[in-house]
């Protein structure tokens, strides 16, 4: 005899627009499951406008089903679309002994920046190429930008137009490759002003690196200006100022390698999930 498996709750997680997801969504609904829809993306201007649109359309905000996002920041932006919404955060989740304890890499003496995301316009990866090229420092410096992604080409002939030899694209690398690097790191740089979270920056704070982030994004709901690393939309002044300050760069290093984003760990993750789930 078949058995039908019947979902105490469905989780949907979501993008931007996600019209495959918001289908699913649906159809969780009209069976009467309880539904926990996660957005894993900054509302834009224009995402914000589809949504309160479609809100006044068919009133999808009201439907019986628990709102959440990746992050504080994610979900303001769901608050500014549709106000008076209940939204929570669920965040994405890492396993901090898998970031620590690899041993340095470290070939020469120069101070190591590095960045690791999807090469997309949407990472802003030629906004921190843009960035490296105008720190002035009188100290040896490299910087590694690891990813694969749309832009790669652009971002090559941008290093080779400007004699920015220092700059290594390595493109995509496996997680431990990531760790690798990240254990050769001195400052990591998560460029993206639309980072609805930034995991990328969650393991390089993790692994002990101090971490360059613009405010108002996902990244700051673990990395505290000042504290794990800096908040700053002057991104090249924010990399100058911690190549520049070895004793800064190295006071954050040492408080991220001694203590743990314990937010995002994965039991605080499913203690999340469960609470939307007894919500819904």
């Amino acid at each position: 005899m078949i058995v039908p498996l019947v979902p105490s709750v469905v989780y949907v997680h979501v993008g931007a627009i996600s019209p495959f997801a918001w289908s699913g969504v649906r159809s969780a609904l009209r069976l009467g499951l309880p539904t926990v829809v996660v957005v894993h993306s900054m509302w834009d201007p224009v995402v914000q406008w589809c949504y309160r649109a479609l809100d006044r359309l068919a009133s999808w905000s009201s439907a019986p089903m628990t709102l959440a996002a990746v992050s504080r920041a994610a979900a303001d932006r769901m608050r500014d679309a549709v106000p008076g919404i209940s939204v929570g955060v669920v965040p994405n989740g890492i396993t901090p002994s898998r970031w620590r304890g690899i041993p340095t890499q470290r070939p020469d003496d120069a101070v190591h920046v590095v960045s690791v995301g999807r090469l997309a316009a949407r990472k802003e990866p030629m906004a921190l190429l843009a960035a490296l090229r105008a720190v002035r420092v009188d100290v040896p410096l490299r910087a590694t930008l690891a990813g694969s992604g749309p832009e790669m080409a652009v971002l090559r002939r941008y290093v080779e137009r400007h004699g920015m030899g220092w700059v290594s694209l390595p493109g995509r690398l496996d997680r431990e490759g990531v760790g690798h690097l990240l254990a050769g790191a001195d400052v990591f740089v998560n460029p993206a002003g639309q980072e609805a979270f930034g995991l990328a920056a969650l393991e390089a704070r993790t692994a002990g690196v101090p971490v360059v982030a613009r405010p108002g994004t996902g990244v700051a709901d673990f990395v505290r200006d000042g504290v794990e690393g800096l908040l700053t939309d002057d991104l090249a002044g924010g990399i100058t100022r911690l190549v520049v300050d070895r004793e800064e760069r190295a006071r954050i290093a040492e408080h991220n390698r001694g203590t743990e984003p314990t937010h995002c760990t994965w039991p605080r993750v499913l203690e999340a999930l469960r609470s939307c789930s007894a919500r819904v």
